[in-house]
C-alpha cells in the first residue's frame, strides 16, 4: 500500500514535471520571439510559485507586455531640426545647364545635421513638347522641380505665385507643425554656401523675418527699401500672410523683388530684418566683387551674377570646393 502511494506520488510528480517542462519551453520560445532572453529567467522563477492555470495566464500577460513596450524604446523619434529652410530657385524650363551646375553646387554641400535644407527649382507651366519629356525625366531622376500654374514671366506675378502657392503645396507635410521655418527665393545665377547661410540664420527670429541683400548698392539699412532678387528669405508666417492678404494679391505687376518690400511695408510686416552685406555680393566682369562690397572670404554666404560656366568654375575654385575629392584608381585629376 505504501509502495503504491510512493509510485502514485512519483507519477504525479512526473506528470507535474512534464507540464512544467512544457510551460517553460513555451516561455522560452515566446521570449525569443520578443528578443528578450532575460525574461526566461524571471518567468522560470515565477512558474515554481504558481499553479498551472495561473502560470499560463501570467506567462501570456508577460509575453504581451514584453512584445508591446520595448518597440518605442528601440525606435525613439529623432529630435526635430533646429530649423527647416526651403530654397526655391526661380528659373526657366530651358535652363538645363544651370540646373545641372546648381545640383552640383548644392548636392556636394553638407549643411549641419540638425538643420533641414531643401532645394527645388521653380518655373511656370511648360509650353514645349521637348520640355514635357526632358523635364519629366528630370523629375523622375531628381524629384527637385516645382511647376507653378502660371505663364513664364519676370515681372508679372511669378514671385507672388511662388510664395502664395507654397502653403497649399507643403502644409501638412510636417504634421501639425509648419513645414518650414524659412523660405528663400533665389536666382538661378546665385551660389549659396549652405553652412555659412545656416550659421547666419541660427541666432535670428523665426517669425516676421525679412533677410537679404539690401538695395540700392550702398544701402545698409534693411528697413529703407527692399532686398535684392539674388536671394532673400521670409519666415513661414510671412509666406502664409502673402497667400491670404489682399495687399500682395492686388499688386503683382512690376519689379517683383521691389514689390515684396512694398507688400511688407504696406502690411506692417517684416519687423525683424537682417542685411547680409558684405557676405553676399555680385560677381563683377573681372572676377572681383563689385565696388560696393569686399572680397571673397570664409564668411561669404552668396555670390550673384554667375551667368556663364567659367564664372561658376572660378567661384568654385576660389572656395576650393573640390578639396574633399577622394583619390581613386578610376580617375586622375591634376
Amino acid at each position: 500500500m505504501a509502495m503504491a502511494s510512493v509510485i502514485a506520488n512519483r507519477g504525479s510528480r512526473s506528470s507535474f514535471s512534464f507540464k512544467m517542462l512544457h510551460l517553460v519551453s513555451l516561455l522560452v520560445f515566446l521570449s525569443l520571439l520578443c528578443l528578450f532572453s532575460s525574461m526566461h529567467e524571471t518567468s522560470h522563477q515565477t512558474l515554481k510559485k504558481l499553479d498551472h492555470a495561473t502560470v499560463f495566464n501570467h506567462t501570456a500577460s508577460m509575453f504581451h507586455a514584453s512584445c508591446q513596450i520595448p518597440a518605442a524604446a528601440e525606435n525613439p523619434s529623432p529630435p526635430p531640426p533646429a530649423f527647416r529652410l526651403f530654397i526655391g530657385v526661380l528659373t526657366q524650363a530651358d535652363q538645363y545647364w544651370r540646373r545641372n551646375i546648381l545640383r552640383l553646387a548644392y548636392g556636394t554641400q553638407s549643411p549641419p545635421v540638425d538643420v533641414q535644407v531643401d532645394v527645388k527649382f521653380v518655373f511656370c507651366n511648360l509650353d514645349k513638347e521637348d520640355q514635357r519629356v526632358l523635364i519629366a525625366l528630370e523629375i523622375m531622376q531628381f524629384d527637385d522641380i516645382i511647376i507653378l500654374n502660371c505663364t513664364e514671366n519676370m515681372d508679372s506675378g511669378k514671385t507672388y505665385t511662388y510664395f502664395s502657392s507654397l502653403p497649399d503645396l507643403f502644409n501638412g507635410t510636417n504634421g501639425s507643425d509648419k513645414p518650414y521655418d524659412y523660405v528663400m527665393k533665389a536666382d538661378d545665377d546665385t551660389y549659396f554656401r549652405l553652412n555659412q547661410l545656416v550659421q547666419s540664420l541660427m541666432p535670428l527670429a523665426r517669425e516676421d523675418l525679412y533677410y537679404g541683400f539690401t538695395i540700392p548698392c550702398r544701402e545698409t539699412n534693411p528697413f529703407n527699401h527692399y532686398m535684392s532678387g539674388m536671394g532673400y528669405l521670409l519666415s513661414w508666417d510671412l509666406v502664409e500672410w502673402i497667400r491670404t492678404s489682399y495687399i500682395p494679391k492686388n499688386q503683382t505687376e512690376g519689379p517683383e523683388d521691389k514689390l515684396v518690400g512694398d507688400w511688407l511695408q504696406m502690411g506692417g510686416r517684416g519687423k525683424n530684418r537682417y542685411n547680409t552685406k558684405p557676405a553676399m555680393f555680385d560677381y563683377a566682369v573681372n572676377g572681383a566683387p563689385d565696388k560696393c562690397q569686399g572680397p571673397f572670404t570664409l564668411d561669404t554666404i552668396g555670390v550673384h551674377r554667375l551667368k556663364s560656366p567659367d564664372k561658376w568654375v572660378d567661384t568654385f575654385r576660389r572656395f576650393d570646393v573640390t578639396k574633399q575629392l577622394k583619390p581613386s584608381r578610376l580617375y586622375y585629376i591634376a
